[in-house]
């Protein structure tokens, strides 16, 4: 895949059209993905789709061959939101309301083999609580914790995205998930102060 990937940019970088287009039709889904999960809002995510592509498409001839075309794409996409979290101005309520919670642990989130439609609630609930606690995360941790967890990327291909030591993508990644926990465990505990009554 890196190969292709590597022609690929190689030929727009020449002014081939077809294998721009081909970069784009690769990566759009998931640069859109990640720009929604950083910026939690549908239009700017879309709007910093085509800023990623525009920046890639006047930087070809800036990309390093020998560096995989993800981590430099992703790397654009997940600076440029960086950029757009910081002119916003980080105005999260840590009081807005979570859906009641009825005790249960974050593990629902692991697949199981009972799809009743009580656990797709329960799911549906937890996936809610994850997200709105992602969306409270301080500016550097939600970046690690959104490409380890949700994009699945090494620690050290993170590393290569935000350009930073392994050693600190590591302690981010742990005070994340440390800030996440804490985060849901007062969901928790607000859940259980306001009891379902059947």
């Amino acid at each position: 895949m890196n190969f292709v990937e590597a022609r690929l940019a190689k030929l727009a970088r020449n002014g081939d059209r077809n294998a721009f287009a081909e970069l784009v039709e690769l990566y759009k889904d998931k640069i859109f993905h990640l720009a929604y999960r950083m910026l939690n809002n549908k239009q700017e995510a879309e709007d910093a789709v085509q800023e990623t592509f525009l920046r890639v498409y006047t930087n070809l001839h800036r990309y390093d061959e020998n560096q995989k075309f993800s981590t430099w794409i992703f790397r654009i996409g997940t600076n440029l939101c960086i950029d757009k979290l910081r002119r916003r101005k980080n105005t999260y309520s840590l009081d807005a309301e979570m859906p009641e919670g009825e005790g249960n642990d974050y593990y629902a989130m692991l697949p199981s083999h009972e799809d009743t439609p009580e656990k797709q609630v329960i799911v549906s609930e937890t996936q809610e609580q994850i997200r709105r606690a992602i969306e409270t995360l301080p500016e550097k941790y939600k970046s690690v914790v959104i490409l380890r967890y949700l994009h699945d990327m090494s620690l050290q291909e993170i590393s290569d995205v935000l350009d930073m030591p392994v050693t600190t993508i590591k302690t981010r990644v742990h005070r994340g998930r440390e800030y996440l926990r804490k985060r849901l465990e007062q969901e928790d505990q607000v859940g259980s102060t306001n009891p379902v009554h059947m």
